[in-house]
Order: structure tokens, then sequence, then C-alpha cells
């Protein structure tokens, strides 16, 4: 039985829907991405991250983007970690970890009435209200701001304590694996 998620979600324009590492893309729906390879959906259950391909075609293909990738800075996670906060406290979510990093975020959470993709909607949803009422969302300077997040995400089904230990662990260790300080949120419950 499912007891808690690993939840990853990515920044808009992080990891392209043909990427050749994989992705959770079905189909392209940019013209101008196209031009670089069709969706490369791929239903592995490990992290493909690490997996060698060409950087230098997928910077290419970033270019032909309709936006900017997004990059979160400092400020923009602080004000992220606030609209998680809001949605723990309206929902009674419960986090055992949460890394939020420039392009990604990772989170630990247990299981709630709620699905999964909810979960993350409402998060994603939640934070991007947070970064507009700062002042700090990505796309501030358009007058239609499209989210700062992709549709879909990644989520691990966690069905044991150690699963969830091993989980939180990793996500725990994610910002110094790119060089940041650890992060420490307030609305992060370690998980006993």
């Amino acid at each position: 039985m499912v007891i808690a998620y690993h939840a990853i979600f990515t920044a808009y324009g992080f990891w392209l829907p043909n990427d050749p590492r994989g992705s959770w893309s079905d189909y392209i729906r940019s013209w101008e991405l196209l031009r670089f390879g069709r969706a490369t959906k791929t239903d592995e259950r490990h992290s493909l991250a690490r997996t060698p391909h060409d950087n230098h075609l997928r910077q290419q293909a970033k270019q032909a983007l309709k936006y900017e990738p997004v990059s979160f800075s400092g400020r923009q996670a602080l004000s992220i970690s606030a609209g998680f906060h809001n949605a723990m406290k309206r929902s009674g979510y419960v986090f055992y970890a949460c890394s939020i990093l420039p392009e990604h975020v990772h989170a630990v959470i247990a299981r709630s009435r709620y699905n999964i993709e909810h979960v993350v909607g409402q998060l994603k949803g939640e934070a991007t209200k947070q970064l507009n009422r700062d002042g700090l969302h990505p796309f501030g300077r358009l007058a239609a701001r499209p989210s700062p997040w992709v549709r879909k995400g990644w989520n691990v089904y966690l069905d044991n304590d150690h699963a969830i230990r091993r989980a939180a662990c990793y996500v725990e260790e994610n910002p110094t694996k790119e060089g940041k300080p650890p992060q420490r949120w307030q609305f992060v419950t370690p998980f006993e």
C-alpha cells in the first residue's frame, strides 16, 4: 500500500519533451521544438538524469522555446516555499523532505485524501500565486504570464518506511549535489 510519494516536478524549460534521455511527454506542442526530434516518452522508474546525451543539441532545442527556461533564484525559492506552506496549511499535507532547486523540486509527501497529481498541481498553483504576490514571477514582465512549471511530473510511490527514509535522504542531499547549502523548510516534518 502506498504511504507516501517522492514527487519531482520541473520548471519550464528544464526537461524538454524530446530530451534524448527520455521524458514524460506523449507529444510536442511546438513546431519549433519538433525539429529537434519527436517526444521521447519513457516509462523508466529510475532517474535518467545522468544518462549520456548530446548536451549541445539539447541546448539548441532550449533556444527554440517560446520563453526563456526558468531558473529560480534564492529569493524565488523562498517565495515558492511560502506557497508550499500555504498549500500544506490549507490541505493538511505532510512533507517529510523538500528541496527547491533552480530548475526543479523534489518533495517527499505523505499520502493524503487527494491523489498525488492533485497535490502537485496545488503546490505548483500556490507557489505561482506566491511568486506573483511577491513580485517574483519569472515571467513577470509579460502581460499574460505562463506557468513557470511544466504540466506533468514524476511521482514515485513509496510503500514502506525504508523507502520513505531513502527518498527523504536523497531529497535532503540534492542541494549539496548542486553546490548549494542544505535546505530546511518550516513546513517539513522529518519522518520518524
